[in-house]
């Protein structure tokens, strides 16, 4: 089986109900974050990473993200006509930033679905999935992170994270055992998904980046659905964890869960402080505000 991590899987099917309605008519991966849309940081992330191929799982009203990452030669041209040299850069950057290919899931039946749907454009190599809302901040990207790590221990890699107690029932968390000697990386002996805080084997949450071998497809068509008829991610990795050793890996870095309102909007606030044109200005304005 080849090692090297090439392809990355995009579910992006969801409905973005919790930013409705900004995303009645357009995708939540495609909201920007100063100006860039959130799912083009991951992307790029995964481009940093030494991921050549992405694989988008779309649905209906995403055609936003196919557009965006797609050329737009009519917009090339305009740009290049008025001079605009610096955006035109920009906008190529995007179409030529990677191969992208797009695969469709007819409903929202779960994360676990949507890793199935790209089953065949994955073919039987490991493969990363990432979340478009989980934005990391990170020296090494985040995806560098997990690919060594994947590399030394030859096994799936989930990224984790230390939650408070009081917010662990929004989240997959694991009960894992340190493996190694980085004090980061732990052997996973079983997922609970949203657990009561009382309940949950750890203070570990899942958080979406993961690197999985192939054999997971089976474990997903396997997967039953769960009580609101979805398939769960979570679930197919419980059954692979009965195959081969599974790994935690609680990642270097700030991680920004753009996925909620509160989220989005201190994510804004932190990549709009470090842009080298707007960091002064916005520092000063923020100063300026009687909080």
């Amino acid at each position: 089986m080849k090692k090297t991590i090439r392809k990355a899987v995009f579910p992006a099917a969801g409905l973005g109900t919790r930013f409705l309605p900004a995303t009645k008519a357009q995708p939540k991966e495609m909201l920007p974050l100063v100006d860039k849309p959130i799912i083009q940081y991951v992307i790029e992330e995964a481009v940093a990473s030494g991921i050549s191929t992405i694989i988008i799982v779309t649905g209906r009203g995403k055609n936003a993200i196919e557009d965006h990452f797609d050329v737009s030669a009519e917009l090339e041209r305009l740009l290049e006509a008025r001079g605009k040299t610096e955006l035109l850069e920009q906008v190529r950057t995007i179409s030529n930033m990677i191969t992208v290919s797009y695969v469709r899931q007819g409903e929202s039946l779960g994360l676990g679905h949507a890793v199935l749907m790209a089953k065949d454009l994955v073919g039987d190599e490991p493969f990363a999935v990432m979340l478009g809302d989980d934005i990391i901040d990170s020296p090494v990207p985040c995806m560098k992170q997990m690919i060594d790590v994947f590399e030394r221990h030859h096994g799936p890699v989930i990224a984790v994270q230390q939650v408070d107690r009081s917010d662990i029932s929004a989240y997959g968390v694991i009960d894992g055992v340190p493996e190694g000697t980085s004090g980061r990386v732990y052997r996973i002996k079983d997922m609970v998904e949203k657990p009561r805080a009382e309940e949950a084997p750890s203070d570990l949450a899942i958080i979406g980046r993961y690197i999985l071998t192939p054999d997971v497809f089976a474990c997903l068509e396997e997967t039953p659905r769960d009580a609101g008829g979805e398939i769960q991610l979570t679930n197919g990795l419980r059954r692979l964890k009965e195959q081969r050793p599974l790994y935690g890996y609680r990642f270097e870095g700030i991680r920004h869960d753009a996925g909620n309102k509160l989220g989005f909007l201190k994510a804004t606030v932190e990549f709009a402080l470090k842009r080298p044109d707007l960091g002064g200005p916005f520092r000063e304005y923020l100063k300026s505000l009687k909080l």
